[in-house]
């Protein structure tokens, strides 16, 4: 998942020659770009440091578990893996 594609960024000699730093950079300025043109209906009252550090944690959760609860379930149970299968309980 995306926290695999920015484990592979972060690990990588030369980012720019990763396709995955390309699919990132897309995914973080494509809101951006949109709310340029378009109204959001969603109105967020959480302050900008309270979201990184909250992305800052689900990052650690998933490098710690090996992978989010969602790739464990979707992706992990249906290999059978009895670690996706326990990670996926817990």
């Amino acid at each position: 998942g995306i926290s695999g594609l920015i484990g592979q960024v972060l690990n990588s000699k030369s980012m720019f020659k990763t396709p995955a730093i390309w699919f990132l950079s897309g995914l973080i300025l494509t809101p951006f770009i949109y709310g340029l043109f378009v109204q959001p209906e969603i109105e967020l009252n959480a302050s900008p440091l309270m979201m990184i550090v909250a992305g800052l944690l689900v990052g650690f959760g998933t490098r710690l578990g090996s992978g989010c609860t969602s790739g464990h379930g979707i992706c992990g149970i249906s290999r059978l893996s009895k670690r996706s299968i326990i990670a996926t309980m817990t």
